[in-house]
């Protein structure tokens, strides 16, 4: 009797579907079947595995680069000069930039709108945090030891109006992107980008901080509106070419992340990560803690040596990439607005 299960190949071991497999008493072969898990997976147009085989995505932003570089701890507007100089010295563009990781709150409009102005003419792409919010309200959960894995939420419909007012407080001093870490948040600012409430190309980035780290859950925060997301930062390759399996919109990859999140360095695999990924923003972000990097009070020089330091680190991936896969390309600098 023939079994009505297909025969599978080692390529298939490979995959990671071990866990579906079975040897056939009628013919000794390994085969594979479906559990009721995987079913239901394929079923919603999930993998049923992450993807070991490292298969190449498909997609790419709409320049036809791989990736791009993005930089986060931009502070404030002579932290953006350290950078343009350091990039024009180290002729690498940095494509995107998280801003006022202390929170935009806590810097004037004056302030707010010339950085605004120099980002847009340089090309670089602006996504501003704002706040401080969780955390620094009356509620002290977040921070505490077991409160941390709570996630960062909004808490009450005070804090929800004070932080979308802080949101319309950026878009009025002309910048569009925007960091986001709560899902109920992302679902009202993008019904207002819908009906008009918010400018219709405001751009949501949906921080580490909401924690996601699988297709299904990246899945939802795109049906919600997410223009980006940073999955948490130990992903494996075979995990983000699943998540890219699921979704159209980038990813926000760690690079190099600070001591106090893991510490990770990712530079010599960058290119592999590219290649299955794409379209990815590689996130350079090395330093101590948030804690000691992203507060109001510490001096603007440090910010200035630091950033330095992240477009070197920004310049290396680049070549690094090139040198391991050849394939796969940075977005071209864009042309700056004289």
């Amino acid at each position: 009797m023939t079994s009505s299960r297909a025969v599978v190949s080692l390529f298939d071991i490979e995959k990671g579907v071990n866990d579906t497999m079975s040897i056939s008493q009628q013919t000794g072969e390994l085969v594979s079947y479906e559990t009721g898990a995987a079913a239901i997976l394929r079923s919603q147009g999930l993998p049923a595995s992450d993807d070991y085989a490292l298969t190449s995505s498909p997609l790419r932003f709409d320049d036809g680069g791989h990736y791009r570089i993005e930089i986060s701890g931009v502070e404030r507007l002579s932290t953006l000069e350290a950078l343009l100089d350091e990039s024009a010295k180290r002729n690498v563009h940095v494509h995107r930039i998280v801003a006022f990781g202390g929170g935009a709150t806590l810097l004037d409009r004056g302030e707010l709108t010339a950085f605004a102005d120099l980002a847009r003419e340089s090309k670089i792409q602006v996504i501003a945090v704002p706040g401080p919010r969780t955390g620094w309200d009356t509620g002290r959960q977040a921070l505490s030891s077991e409160g941390t894995t709570a996630g960062r939420r909004v808490r009450g419909v005070d804090n929800m109006r004070f932080l979308i007012d802080d949101y319309l407080r950026i878009f009025e001093c002309g910048f569009r992107g925007v960091l986001v870490w709560d899902e109920g948040i992302l679902n009202v600012l993008n019904t207002a980008r819908t009906a008009g409430d918010i400018p219709e190309d405001a751009v949501f980035k949906v921080s580490v901080y909401t924690g996601y780290a699988n297709p299904a859950g990246i899945k939802l925060l795109e049906g919600l509106g997410a223009d980006s997301v940073n999955p948490v930062g130990d992903l494996g390759r075979p995990m983000l070419a699943a998540i890219r399996s699921s979704v159209q919109i980038p990813l926000d990859v760690w690079a190099m992340t600070f001591e106090s999140f893991g510490g990770m360095n990712r530079l010599w695999e960058a290119g592999d990560i590219a290649r299955v990924a794409a379209p990815v923003y590689f996130k350079v972000e090395p330093g101590e803690s948030e804690g000691v990097m992203y507060n109001a009070w510490i001096e603007p020089e440090f910010h200035e040596k630091l950033v330095r330091h992240k477009v070197r680190h920004s310049a290396i991936l680049n070549e690094l990439v090139t040198s391991t896969q050849k394939s796969v390309g940075v977005s071209p600098t864009p042309t700056r607005v004289s």
